[in-house]
């Protein structure tokens, strides 16, 4: 059988890719430790449980509007003044099956064959991938360790040009975990404003993993609002990841068009998710807030931990529950006939050797690193940790 060239563009996430072979060794019985998922290990919230149970006995189980319930589109527009000050109708909203599917409509929507998207690195693994399979080019802008992954401002304003279609980025980030700081998310925005044909879609699906306070977004900048794409869900703030719900707030033609594409592709997200995001939005943070604080726990105790490595480099992440350590001084190194050239050289060792899976950074654009979460029980962490400094010391 032979596949289109769209399809035969795209590459597996490494992300699920290394996820499955950590799953596959521990149904054969090995002792695997999985650092390599960005999912909370917390359990939903029992208030949001029983708004879905409600929801199924209330025989709310119809298909919904394709771009989301009513409810659901003012929920999410009031949580956008109510944090944000963001003054959104529901016609500029937009609820689809994950974050990710909102990102997939809009860059399908908006980028042809040989326009060009500008993604900062490290990136989230599906950017590249997502435009790829549009038919896009990717033009990637450096950022450095020693810079805490702050944006290259003067390579990306080198980066665009009048084929740029699209800005993309997270802030938190997946993977780094760095937050861009307002004075950079102002330099984006003057970048934006002078283009008139970009769209800068924003990923704030971390923005309540934060460990320095309040949540700073590009979407503040006004002047660009109607170039502007705010993507958000309930997958990481509310341990909802298997919910799939994400939406997106935007300029009003542009979600006109993407609900137009999500009927022909998915329809609407499932109703019962969608009744239990409203209440999600609508209720109590506590528990996200008390969840953050494991979190900001255990970075501070994997970064300890990892600095205990010789040659492991590692930063402090201000947000997600990600690390992504420099691990480059291990390359070149050889056990048993196996020679370290890159980060999947690297993670294939750690999964064979000490069995933990983690995701090497090329993935993410930059091989010099891995992607470390800490998504897991602070015993599980341990555990993963010693053996990682056992193998690494071999």
């Amino acid at each position: 059988m032979n596949f289109t060239d769209r399809v035969n563009r795209v590459e597996e996430s490494l992300t699920i890719g290394m996820s499955r072979k950590a799953r596959e060794l521990k149904a054969a019985g090995k002792d695997i430790i999985s650092l390599s998922l960005g999912e909370p290990d917390f359990d939903t919230p029992q208030y949001i449980k029983d708004a879905a149970i409600a929801a199924i006995n209330a025989g709310k189980t119809k298909y919904p509007p394709v771009g989301g319930l009513p409810e659901l589109k003012k929920a999410i527009c009031d949580k956008l003044k109510r944090d944000s000050n963001l003054a959104y109708s529901p016609a500029e909203v937009m609820v689809s099956t994950g974050a990710k599917q909102c990102i997939m409509n809009v860059i399908l929507s908006t980028v042809q064959s040989g326009d060009e998207v500008v993604i900062p690195l490290p990136f989230w693994v599906s950017y590249s991938e997502m435009v790829n399979f549009a038919g896009g080019k990717c033009v990637f802008v450096p950022s450095r360790f020693e810079d805490e992954f702050a944006i290259d401002i003067d390579a990306m304003k080198a980066a665009v040009n009048a084929k740029t279609k699209i800005i993309i980025f997270s802030s938190p980030s997946n993977p780094a975990g760095n937050l861009l700081s307002k004075e950079q998310l102002g330099e984006i925005a003057k970048i934006v404003k002078a283009n008139p044909q970009i769209t800068v879609i924003s990923d704030e699906i971390y923005e309540h993993i934060n460990f320095e306070g309040e949540h700073i977004s590009i979407s503040q900048f006004s002047e660009i609002r109607d170039q502007l794409v705010i993507i958000n869900g309930v997958s990481k703030a509310f341990s909802m990841t298997g919910w799939r719900l994400g939406y997106m707030a935007g300029p009003a033609a542009l979600v006109a068009t993407c609900d137009k594409l999500q009927g022909q592709f998915t329809s609407g997200a499932a109703s019962i998710s969608q009744w239990a995001a409203i209440t999600a939005l609508n209720e109590d943070m506590k528990p996200t807030h008390d969840m953050v604080t494991v979190f900001k726990h255990r970075r501070d105790l994997m970064v300890e931990w990892l600095r205990e490595i010789p040659g492991m480099e590692v930063d402090i992440p201000k947000g997600a529950f990600y690390l992504f350590p420099r691990v480059s001084s291990f390359f070149g190194k050889t056990i048993g006939g196996t020679t370290i050239h890159s980060s999947l050289d690297f993670c294939n060792y750690l999964l064979d050797e000490a069995l933990v899976a983690l995701v090497p950074g090329v993935a993410f654009g930059m091989d010099d690193h891995v992607r470390i979460s800490y998504a897991s029980s602070e015993a599980e962490l341990k555990e993963a940790v010693s053996r990682i400094k056992t193998a690494l010391g071999k």
